[in-house]
């Protein structure tokens, strides 16, 4: 059953709303656009901010789901943990797209909804402050997952949980290495500016 739920985590974490959501809006591919990646951002650049919401809550909802079915049919903290890192691997490594998604953001924040909410809290916390002091997105990500790992250490007893946002941490930065390089060039669009 464990084995089950965690490929049963790993395929809803392959859904990829992103190209869901603007084929039903009769939008472009959102791979066309930016980075290529299919998530909201990039279904924002098609013109659509209420199919980018759609995508950014979809892919949250998702990772927040396979961590509830996990906790609601097993209970076992190891199999919610690896529930969880395994709905945010299918989103950056979709079986449905060939295995290139997204970057995992939105899916990162509903896996640690569905860990516990002040970890989800502290996380967009640290988003916000950082994107509002900075202005960069990808910075405000990075920072988000960094911290993620140190909130779960400090708020959960589950040490599975403190491994499995650490894992998330790592490929989250992994994910944005080349919005690192554009960082450190000074090259990275900030928020609300065009590329």
């Amino acid at each position: 059953m464990d084995a089950l739920l965690i490929l049963l985590a790993y395929l809803i974490g392959s859904l990829p709303f992103a190209v869901i959501i603007s084929r039903l809006y009769g939008l472009e591919d959102p791979r066309s656009h930016g980075s290529g990646n299919p998530g909201a951002t990039n279904v924002l650049r098609t013109g659509s901010k209420s199919a980018a919401l759609l995508t950014l809550l979809g892919d949250a909802a998702k990772g927040w789901l396979a961590v509830w079915l996990a906790r609601h049919f097993s209970g076992e903290s190891a199999t919610i943990a690896a529930a969880g890192l395994a709905a945010f691997i299918g989103h950056i490594f979709p079986v449905f797209l060939k295995f290139r998604g997204g970057k995992g953001v939105a899916t990162a924040l509903g896996v640690l909804l569905g860990f516990h909410p002040v970890l989800a809290l502290t996380a967009l916390g640290t988003w916000v402050v950082v994107a509002g002091a900075t202005r960069y997105s990808s910075l405000a990500a990075m920072a988000a997952a960094v911290e993620a790992p140190f909130a779960a250490w400090m708020f959960s007893e589950q040490r599975e949980l403190t491994i499995a946002a650490a894992l998330m941490s790592v490929l989250l930065v992994w994910r944005h290495r080349a919005n690192l390089v554009r960082l450190l060039a000074g090259t990275e669009s900030q928020i609300g500016t065009k590329k």
